[in-house]
């Protein structure tokens, strides 16, 4: 059967919330992936940040594949191995002491924003507190997570969203400063923004966010969702600042395709904020998908994943640098580590559609952003292999 018939197919049945492109996959590779025809894409959008380490890796499709023989779902009412392994490997990388595992990066941004609130309502036994959000954010599509997402495209249509929450410019310290008042619980912001165009923070706007917020006891919550999990280079983005938040969001490759999102905290928010009875779920942390985690922590030590991004990050900059100076319509390429893009001034949907016909998958982030987010086990060859299928669809435009 044919690509078209798994369109239509999918199609009848379906919600129409993507317009996706026409590709039907099959199955993958590495670093590529095949559709139902048989044709080969290189894959430099790994599902939305989410593939790590490419497709059919056997030492993790053997973790999954022993566990599900083992147990898949017991409740979060028992205790189960896989969940304290994950646990462990995840407070270790990022520093931190408490952990709950989600369904999705969504539901981390939930948590977290929960878990803000609630450390208020036990610092000044009283509710009504608010957050800071930044201009041009995304962290997800509940309503929660809608009311932090400082994009009025996402937001409009199912407001009246969650109150109390103010919108400052990211990267723009002063413009933080002036929101900030006596009910001010929590600052959230991704420490490099994604769908808002591929913008890291400055360092000096994240350090200046951190010392506001010790200053007037308020929550730094930050969303390492797409641009942690060794993306940047580090496990997670804001261990290249040296600014460590009392809350972080983290998902997509937390679990490799598999999903799974977690948020932690420090001990010190743990002790006056979620307590029994306040937050919970059926799903996550489940000994499946903990499994997933945990393997996926495991390959990114002694595979030293980090180690390879920060030494293929710098080629990858250097051939989207090259393409940024040839086209005229390219305007400037913005970044760290796998986590890079670059800014357009023709129809970006448009190349990418062009580029799938190439055999080459990217994304957009924004309205006028290619973005590039291939899996972490590129080497040299797949980039040189990107720029030149991206350069004869480029030529084309």
């Amino acid at each position: 059967m044919n690509k078209e018939f798994h369109i239509e197919e999918a199609e009848k049945h379906i919600l129409h919330t993507y317009n996706r492109y026409p590709l039907v996959i099959d199955h993958g590779k590495g670093v590529y992936l095949y559709d139902t025809d048989g044709k080969e894409y290189l894959d430099f959008a790994a599902g939305i940040a989410v593939q790590a380490f490419g497709y059919g890796d056997g030492e993790y499709n053997a973790a999954l594949k022993e566990q599900i023989d083992k147990v898949m779902h017991t409740s979060n009412l028992y205790y189960n191995v896989p969940v304290a392994n994950a646990a462990k490997r995840l407070a270790a990388a990022c520093g931190m002491e408490r952990v709950f595992f989600t369904n999705s990066g969504t539901e981390a941004i939930e948590g977290a924003v929960k878990a803000a609130k609630k450390y208020a309502y036990t610092r000044d036994e009283k509710a009504g507190h608010e957050i800071i959000a930044m201009n041009h954010s995304f962290h997800g599509r509940s309503i929660g997570a809608l009311s932090v997402t400082g994009n009025a495209h996402y937001r409009e249509p199912f407001e009246p969203l969650m109150p109390g929450v103010r919108f400052a410019d990211f990267n723009d310290l002063e413009s933080v400063k002036a929101l900030i008042h006596e009910k001010t619980c929590a600052i959230i912001l991704e420490t490099v923004q994604g769908e808002g165009g591929i913008y890291p923070a400055e360092p000096s706007f994240l350090e200046g966010v951190r010392r506001l917020c010790d200053a007037h006891d308020i929550l730094l919550i930050l969303d390492e969702i797409q641009c942690g999990m060794g993306r940047t280079g580090e496990m997670f983005a804001w261990q290249h600042y040296g600014v460590k938040p009392d809350i972080m969001a983290c998902a997509k490759a937390l679990g490799c395709g598999v999903p799974v999102g977690a948020f932690v905290m420090t001990e010190r928010v743990a002790e006056k904020s979620l307590a029994p009875g306040d937050h919970g779920t059926t799903y996550g942390g489940n000994p499946f998908v903990c499994a997933a985690a945990d393997k996926v922590l495991q390959m990114m030590e002694t595979r030293q994943i980090t180690a390879h991004v920060r030494e293929i990050a710098p080629y990858l900059e250097q051939r989207l640098d090259e393409l940024v100076g040839r086209y005229e319509f390219l305007t400037t390429r913005r970044g760290m580590g796998l986590m890079q893009g670059i800014v357009c001034e023709k129809p970006v949907g448009e190349i990418a559609a062009k580029a799938l016909s190439a055999g080459l998958l990217v994304i957009t982030a924004g309205s006028d952003v290619l973005r590039f987010v291939p899996p972490l086990i590129i080497e040299k060859k797949h980039v040189d292999e990107m720029a030149d299928k991206l350069n004869s669809v480029l030529t084309t435009m």
